[in-house]
């Protein structure tokens, strides 16, 4: 009863968690738009790999996860690079005639290696985790034990894959009602990307003065 109390637990918090606009779920939304589900299916399992890895490694090494704040700091600024990148990408094509792919996302490497290149270096969700497990820890919800951090961690890799999917086929039916209209969705997902990386900035910025 206790292991599926932290499974539903681990599942429902990825699953929202999942749900608000960010780098990797629009990532998908686009993979699916311009290469389909399954390629998109692969991103999402590349990303939610390396999430429930950073999640394991957080379990038993928060004391670790702590102390790396200038580390953490330097990857979210990379992640925010990538971010303007594909942004000024998506803009590209949305004003290309010949509706030109983005070319980070539309690159030869396979989708899975993608997903689990861009889901390491997006340091947000070690911070989220290690939240969320610290209170888990105190409610005594989740316990120092194996049994219970695989029950954990499958969940989060469900709620993850099924946070992402509403993504992915969602895509798809913009995709299907709008198919005359692809520099629209161009427009809209690279602004999406843009504004994402203003928040995160400004974010960032507010760290910074406060230290």
């Amino acid at each position: 009863m206790k292991l599926l109390r932290i499974f539903f637990t681990g599942m429902f918090i990825s699953f929202l968690g999942t749900l608000p606009l960010g780098t990797l779920n629009v990532a998908a939304m686009q993979i699916s738009v311009s290469d389909g589900i399954k390629a998109a299916l692969y991103f999402s399992v590349g990303a939610l790999l390396v999430e429930i890895i950073y999640v394991r490694i957080s379990l038993v090494a928060m004391d670790w996860v702590r102390k790396r704040k200038k580390l953490f700091r330097t990857l979210e600024w990379f992640t925010v690079l990538i971010i303007a990148a594909l942004a000024v990408f998506n803009f590209i094509a949305a004003a290309s005639p010949h509706h030109a792919k983005n070319v980070i996302l539309s690159q030869t490497i396979h989708t899975f290696w993608l997903g689990v290149a861009m889901s390491a270096i997006s340091p947000a969700q070690i911070p989220f985790w290690f939240g969320w497990s610290t209170a888990l820890f105190t409610k005594k919800i989740l316990q120092p034990r194996a049994d219970f951090y695989n029950a954990y961690i499958i969940g989060i890799g469900i709620g993850t894959f099924m946070g992402n999917s509403i993504f992915i086929f969602g895509g798809q039916l913009i995709v299907n009602k709008l198919n005359a209209h692809q520099n629209m969705i161009s427009w809209i997902i690279g602004g999406i990307f843009a504004i994402t990386a203003l928040i995160m900035t400004w974010r960032m910025l507010r760290k910074v003065k406060r230290t």
